[in-house]
């Protein structure tokens, strides 16, 4: 038995959400035992048109567009193995073993995600991306950044190839299939595909900025299928929930199927499987997926043994994740995390670390009682444990020396990182060449340490970005966002050199996009 509800404590928190998540406007809602227990809209889906927020305004929910997708597929074709033949015609050009259909439903392929190698094809972050664009980028990938089925590695791009796998089964637009398949059996009256982000569902604008610059327009121009592309209300997501909970006891109900225990090829538990993520909240296991597009934010929740859910919609980018989260602890009746420790933890800690499997870097900073850790596409705050062991939910780091030793089960990816240490050599300035993406940068120096780099693609020229060392032959170069939102984090840029000392090339990566080579041009 689950313990006690607490439809109080958690109306105060979402009567709370304008104040504490300050914004142009949002909606949040939470189904109990199958029915709708509360939902609140707040402030403006248009600020300069004046318009509402409403429990009726469909709002994009991105990524959360995933789980809807494998639904489709398995209620199309039951076993996803049944379509494996079709991947390979999408990555003619891919060496070695091509991922399966589940292994794209569970984020497992190893294709490195095709919103981050936007940027390295020179795409503009506010330019338009077409449905078209998407083959010509797939084409380009040779190798994945590991074998399918080993780890885990967020990428769009696999459920892309799934919406055009399914549509070619059924025959059918993906659009098509969602209405017939989902949305009209859970009751999802005004559930859109809207997989052009230039025009939004119902007037919605999405809003960059905070309270200290003000909240303005997000420009969005890109297409999106699959990974993303559905537009729907607080009352649409409501009654999907509702549609979880009414068929909890079927056997072959499409959520139980959804959210049924995955493993890695080595037969360790995953932590992701069929577009949906796999969490304890407390001691409670959810289940649910996040959204995130330029302006807008999303989370739902679902604790299956409590028939408990909780969505979270804003058209501004504060913490949507955080706040369902927060609204299920309430609900859940959790007590609210001890405090941390006080003092501070050891600076010995400090330091940036190259991990030679993945070519990334590890930064770690001391700050208070705890730890900065940033290795994937956003930091994490680590306790440490006194004993060269510091731990958060995603990540363990142990020092071991010089080196510091990663664990991030939820990835199943361990990795040993050394520290990054000398001078910056400021003799990598010119031009490179990736054979793989068929794309290039340039490198332009302005200091010892300090340089800018531009890439070049099939999607254009883009802008310089600056770059900074952390060290001999190693360097960052930040990511102010790909096509998509958020970033895909920051890019380690490791140079390597001959036998003589001179630059031969580079080795480029992100966590989402890992490993791409670059050789240096005459």
């Amino acid at each position: 038995m689950m313990g006690a509800f607490d439809l109080d404590a958690a109306g105060r928190f979402v009567r709370a959400l304008p104040e504490r998540f300050r914004g142009p406007g949002g909606v949040a809602g939470i189904v109990k035992d199958g029915r709708v227990v509360l939902k609140q809209a707040w402030g403006y889906a248009d600020l300069g048109r004046r318009l509402p927020m409403t429990e009726a305004t469909p709002l994009p929910i991105c990524s959360i567009s995933k789980h809807f997708t494998c639904a489709v597929l398995l209620d199309l074709v039951g076993d996803p193995a049944r379509l494996d033949g079709r991947v390979a015609a999408h990555l003619p050009n891919l060496e070695g073993p091509h991922p399966s259909i589940a292994q794209l439903c569970h984020n497992q392929s190893g294709l490195r995600d095709y919103w981050a190698l936007t940027v390295l094809h020179g795409a503009d972050a506010e330019g338009r991306f077409r449905r078209v664009d998407a083959a010509p980028l797939f084409a380009r990938m040779r190798r994945t950044h590991f074998p399918p089925g080993l780890l885990y590695s967020y990428s769009n791009g696999n459920f892309r190839i799934l919406s055009d796998i399914v549509e070619a089964e059924a025959g059918r637009s993906l659009g098509e299939l969602y209405e017939s398949r989902i949305f009209a059996r859970a009751g999802m009256e005004t559930m859109r595909f809207t997989p052009d982000t230039a025009a939004s569902a119902g007037g919605v604008v999405g809003y960059e900025g905070n309270g200290t610059v003000g909240f303005f327009p997000a420009a969005n121009r890109i297409f999106w299928t699959g990974d993303a592309g559905l537009s729907a209300s607080l009352d649409d997501m409501l009654a999907w929930e509702c549609f979880i909970d009414r068929t909890r006891d079927d056997a072959d109900g499409l959520y139980r199927r959804l959210a049924a225990p995955t493993r890695f090829a080595d037969g360790t538990p995953a932590r992701y499987g069929f577009g949906l993520g796999h969490e304890r909240i407390g001691d409670v296991a959810v289940t649910g997926h996040g959204g995130a597009l330029r302006g807008f934010r999303c989370q739902r929740l679902h604790a299956a043994a409590a028939r408990l859910s909780v969505v979270v919609m804003f058209n501004h980018e504060h913490d949507a994740r955080g706040a369902a989260s927060a609204i299920m602890k309430a609900a859940l009746a959790l007590p609210e995390a001890a405090a941390g420790p006080a003092g501070r933890s050891d600076p010995g800690w400090n330091g940036d670390y190259l991990e030679p499997q993945s070519g990334l870097l590890l930064t770690v900073r001391a700050r208070g009682p705890r730890l900065d850790a940033h290795f994937g596409t956003l930091a994490e705050r680590l306790a440490p444990d006194g004993n060269d062991v510091a731990r958060a939910g995603g990540m363990t780091l142990t020092r071991q020396g010089a080196m510091i030793a990663i664990d991030r089960p939820g990835e199943n990816f361990r990795g040993q990182a050394g520290r990054v240490g000398g001078a910056a050599r400021p003799d990598i300035g010119g031009r490179y060449h990736c054979a793989e993406l068929d794309a290039s940068l340039e490198i332009v120096m302005a200091g010892d340490d300090v340089g800018y780099v531009a890439c070049s693609g099939f999607l254009g020229d883009g802008p310089m970005q600056p770059i900074h060392a952390v060290g001999e032959d190693v360097w960052i170069m930040p990511c102010r966002r790909s096509m998509d939102a958020p970033a895909p984090g920051r890019w380690t840029i490791h140079v390597t050199r001959g036998a003589d000392g001179a630059v031969s090339g580079l080795r480029v990566g992100c966590w989402l996009a890992r490993d791409l080579r670059y050789a240096r041009l005459a």
